[in-house]
């Protein structure tokens, strides 16, 4: 399961799960810019601040799809509200 695959259809989703959707997106986005910033860091300690904010992301990333999973067995996550395609 990926981040990329997460995504809010038109439908109105229940308010909790568009907020784990919210988390997976931020969590997508912090890796980007975790990659952008290694890309044009300066010195040894930009280093430590992109890997802390990667870290950091996978991290949420995790604990979301968990939250996703949990939702799911609960019969409260709607399918239209992941794109599985």
């Amino acid at each position: 399961m990926t981040v990329e695959r997460f995504r809010l259809e038109t439908h109105v989703a229940r308010p909790c799960n568009q907020n784990i959707v919210k988390v997976l997106r931020l969590s997508r986005n912090m890796m980007l810019l975790a990659d952008k910033g290694d890309e044009t860091r300066q010195d040894i300690s930009c280093g430590v601040l992109y890997g802390t904010l990667r870290d950091t992301a996978y991290k949420l990333r995790h604990l979301a799809e968990q939250e996703v999973q949990v939702h799911k067995n609960a019969g409260i996550w709607d399918t239209k509200e992941q794109n599985v395609g």
